[in-house]
């Protein structure tokens, strides 16, 4: 099931490169004006958000939010729209409310079953069957917000499922810690992961691998490390170069992270001829928490400080 996730997560990156998006203006402020005082707030629904595949008009404050992407779910918890949500995707594990939450399968989306849910907004971070045009048709809105390329992207997201949901404030607050957050952990590493290589490994069966262009690549060059992806042809342009075996271990990456399913340190090392790598044998390969890995959400500062935290174990504390 995880393969299967991985690869529909390059699927849906690919088609996101290719498909078209629709420029339009972002939703409008209202300015309230004193003799001594300008003060600006967000205006009331209805309102219109762009996204993705255009924009959303969003005639009242959404509750009952059908929410089918775990990073894009752990978002709206973390802004306090957690309790505007009626379904989520079967990845959507995050917070622990969300487990409990009607479950739809995103992969395999029936329009006809996400209607009989009574949705007033549908979120989602990929287009399965066309399905942004189908909801339309049923006069559901709905908001396409697929993977970013990078923390700009993604503090984008916040705000812009904070206008969705009505949670402006809330959003800014949280994108201001996570901006916190990830200064502090590149603080942390400093000098230390200058020019040091990694590889990155997201499934142990197909070795699509994650460059500087991706979201997860983005983030080690944030801290001045070298991917060893990034030679690699990247035939679609999808951020995910198809690696072999042969290349990563001719690469010799100084760290390995492991985002693979069920992959142990141990497991990685007993790969024929993978016990050759200077990783291996220095003990540089660390596994990460594979949700937090794969998603863009509030826990992305978990995942910088894990990676910071491997970064001073090779450089010996």
């Amino acid at each position: 099931m995880r393969s299967r996730l991985v690869m529909l997560l390059v699927v849906a990156t690919l088609a996101a490169a290719c498909g078209n998006t629709s420029s339009s203006d972002e939703f409008t402020s209202t300015t309230v004006s004193t003799t001594t005082t300008t003060t600006t707030i967000a205006p009331a629904f209805p309102r219109t958000v762009s996204h993705d595949a255009g924009e959303a008009l969003i005639p009242t404050e959404p509750t009952r939010i059908a929410a089918l992407s775990s990073p894009l779910v752990e978002i709206l918890f973390a802004i306090g729209a957690g309790p505007q949500i009626s379904a989520v995707d079967l990845f959507s594990d995050y917070p622990a409310e969300a487990a409990e939450i009607t479950q739809v399968d995103s992969f395999a989306l029936n329009l006809e079953s996400v209607a009989a849910l009574e949705p007033d907004l549908v979120i989602l971070s990929f287009d399965p069957g066309q399905a942004v045009e189908g909801l339309r048709a049923l006069g559901i809105p709905v908001v396409l917000l697929g993977t970013p390329a990078n923390l700009d992207d993604a503090y984008a997201q916040f705000e812009a499922l904070g206008a969705a949901t009505g949670r402006d404030d809330e959003a800014a607050a949280v994108v201001a810690d996570m901006k916190s957050g990830i200064a502090a952990a590149v603080e942390r590493a400093g000098s230390r992961a200058e020019g040091l290589t990694v590889y990155h490994e997201t499934d142990q069966f197909s070795f699509y691998t994650p460059n500087s262009a991706s979201f997860i690549g983005h983030l080690y060059g944030l801290l001045g490390m070298e991917n060893i992806a990034d030679a690699a042809p990247d035939e679609f342009g999808s951020g995910f170069p198809q690696l072999s075996p042969e290349y990563i271990i001719s690469a010799n990456p100084d760290l390995v992270f492991l985002a693979s399913f069920g992959e142990t340190p141990g497991t990685f090392a007993d790969r024929p001829g993978w016990d050759t790598m200077s990783a291996v044998s220095g003990g540089d390969v660390y596994p990460l928490d594979n949700d937090v890995a794969s998603r863009w959400g509030p826990r992305v500062v978990d995942l910088m400080d894990a990676i910071v935290d491997a970064i001073e174990s090779h450089a010996g504390g």
